[in-house]
């Protein structure tokens, strides 16, 4: 094993690595002390300059196909930010001052231990909810309920099966709450394709929990197109995994979220709508 490998699985320890962030063969294994980059004392704009094709001329020697969407100051000094799309995901990258390293993983405020590189991520992945069609969801909740949360699930995905129990509660404690779920089958569950359309076609609530449970689920009984257009929306979206919820202000987040969680970010969008209007 070489000492590249040995670094990038001591990052991975540490939890440095944020997945979905960057690819981890983007990892630089060099020096990490502070004097290894090109900082600055005061107006670092005055003296240091990145374009977008400088950007794309050094992240295309790690991948070809890498497209630069931004580069700006990063919020700690001595390093370029650079937003990226790769494979349809977009990510975040730091570039120092030098413009000789890859900074992989995040910037952690030690005052607040805020993640800033996450928190610009989520900003960075928000989609237009109204661009999504609602139709063809199945419904947790009442349809008349104003706050709308889209959810796309795997029948075979046991964290799906975990945040489903949390969307319970949600809608058991506010009737103005309604998720709107989407059925997204991953390869990765070799039947989870047959099921998602079974339970599309007997459009229930129901017989998605039956698939959480491990329940038998039949065949389905119909001709649909809706997993096909599910699977095309999440790959024009960027989402590759289950469960992947989408707020209604467009923000996306990757995993089983706690009921109470759910309730507090719905309300302080809603809120911070209010608020500006």
């Amino acid at each position: 094993m070489t000492r590249r490998h040995l670094f990038t699985i001591f990052l991975a320890l540490l939890g440095v690595l944020t997945p979905g962030l960057l690819p981890i063969s983007w990892i630089h294994s060099g020096p990490s002390h502070a004097e290894a980059f090109s900082g600055c004392e005061t107006d670092c704009l005055k003296c240091h300059r990145m374009t977008k094709k400088e950007a794309l001329e050094i992240l295309r020697k790690m991948d070809p196909k890498v497209e630069i969407l931004d580069v700006k100051m990063a919020p700690a000094k001595g390093l370029w930010e650079v937003d990226f799309k790769l494979k349809g995901k977009k990510g975040i990258t730091y570039i120092d001052f030098s413009k000789q390293y890859i900074i992989a993983g995040e910037i952690i405020r030690i005052a607040t231990r805020q993640s800033l590189t996450r928190k610009r991520f989520i900003e960075l992945t928000k989609v237009d909810f109204s661009s999504i069609p609602l139709e063809g969801s199945l419904i947790l909740g009442s349809k008349d309920a104003k706050k709308k949360v889209i959810v796309f699930d795997d029948p075979d995905c046991p964290y799906c099966a975990k945040l489903h129990e949390q969307l319970k509660d949600v809608v058991e404690k506010r009737k103005d709450i309604a998720f709107y779920i989407k059925l997204f089958p991953l390869k990765i569950h070799k039947d989870a394709y047959r099921k998602a359309k079974a339970i599309q076609c007997s459009d229930s609530i129901e017989m998605l929990e039956q698939a959480f449970q491990k329940k038998p689920i039949p065949d389905p009984d119909c001709k649909t197109d809706v997993i096909e257009e599910n699977i095309r929306l999440a790959e024009r979206l960027g989402i590759t995994g289950t469960p992947t919820i989408i707020f209604p202000d467009g923000r996306v987040i990757s995993g089983a979220l706690r009921a109470g969680d759910i309730i507090n970010y719905i309300d302080r969008v809603i809120n911070k709508k209010k608020n500006i209007k």
